[in-house]
């Protein structure tokens, strides 16, 4: 929401903006036209008015929002708004003076002149200086509104960089590292080959944590060449634990999806899944696309906290990012979180 101008600091702008207005037309009026109640009452029934009606153009514009309208639509409203102003006010000086004048209650200078032209030139007047007043209002306004939402954009980019940074940490957990070390360690003498394959699997897996924001979308093919990298690494850790079964449908590999989104789901599933599970399990990776809409499930034993509901309230730091990531997406993107069984179901959707 923009913050606004305190309502009372407005008022007092305005007041002493039309009252300076006042003071400068009776003054006008008076050195050419000399001094009489009439020019006074005119110039106070002006300043009023016109500090009602740009008070009251203020609130209308603030309370039906014009300024999320297009530009030509907000002009447009200001425009006939200021006409309309302009009228009311030149409707209320004639009227105001026509009784004052009936029941004698002031005097104008013989120089006083309320022909059509001239009452029609006092209305042009009007129009200018509500419409001067207008725009100096509205140009502060929008200076305000824009800086508020850079404020806000940047506030929120970097609540979404502190984000990417903490789901890169939980990449880079030292369980993860350490793991991975100590079982390299184990098979630098056992399995040369191995140890050789483990490291390039390591570096890859490293390399896309470090990487994966240089990217808005990646295609499920490289999304899953890491993934396999990752799986083969804890593979090692969890040996015959951890049996992995992909079901991946041809088509489905040149879908895009924002880069580590089946990555965090893989993880998650072995951390709460796998690596909670007496025996480990099956780790089940499927993925198609029917109607413009990429489908991704992960499926591992384990058990939510709810069970046979839709688990939306983690707390994760994977899961956060995960859902922040997906309100990013153009479309209606989706995650679901279910229990089948004995089984955590992962279902995700994300529109190409």
């Amino acid at each position: 929401m923009i913050p606004q101008t305190p309502v009372r600091r407005f008022w007092w702008l305005n007041g002493l903006v039309w009252a300076l207005y006042f003071a400068l037309n009776t003054f006008l009026f008076t050195t050419f036209s000399g001094w009489s109640s009439g020019i006074v009452l005119i110039s106070l029934v002006l300043s009023v008015g016109m500090c009602l009606v740009s008070g009251t153009l203020r609130w209308q514009a603030l309370r039906r929002d014009w300024f999320s309208l297009r530009p030509t639509a907000i002009l447009l409203r200001l425009l006939l708004t200021v006409i309309f102003g302009a009228t009311l006010v030149q409707t209320l000086i004639q009227i105001a003076l026509r009784l004052a004048l009936h029941w004698q209650w002031v005097s104008l200078p013989a120089a006083a002149n309320f022909q059509p032209v001239a009452i029609f030139s006092y209305w042009i007047n009007t129009v200018i200086v509500l419409a001067l007043w207008t725009a100096a209002w509205v140009g502060v306004h929008a200076l305000r509104r824009y800086r508020h939402g850079e404020v806000a954009r940047l506030t929120a980019e970097a609540a979404r960089h502190a984000l990417e940074l903490d789901a890169l940490r939980a990449r880079l957990n030292p369980h993860f590292v350490f793991n991975a070390l100590n079982n390299l360690r184990a098979l630098i003498n056992e399995d040369t080959e191995r140890a050789r394959e483990l490291v390039t699997r390591l570096s890859n897996t490293l390399r896309h944590a470090l990487e994966h924001h240089q990217s808005e979308r990646v295609t499920l093919a490289d999304e899953l060449a890491v993934v396999r990298d990752y799986l083969a690494v804890e593979q090692v850790h969890y040996e015959q634990r951890l049996r992995i079964r992909e079901e991946i449908a041809e088509a489905a590999l040149a879908a895009t999806l924002p880069p580590m989104l089946l990555q965090l789901l893989v993880e998650n599933a072995i951390k709460h899944g796998i690596a909670r599970t007496p025996g480990g399990g099956e780790l089940l990776i499927r993925a198609s696309v029917t109607a413009q809409r990429l489908h991704l499930i992960v499926s591992n034993p384990g058990v939510l906290h709810s069970h046979g509901t839709p688990l939306t309230t983690g707390t994760g730091v994977g899961l956060a990012y995960l859902r922040n990531t997906l309100a990013r997406v153009p479309g209606s993107a989706t995650l679901d979180l279910r229990q089948v069984g004995s089984s955590v179901v992962a279902t995700l959707e994300i529109p190409q």
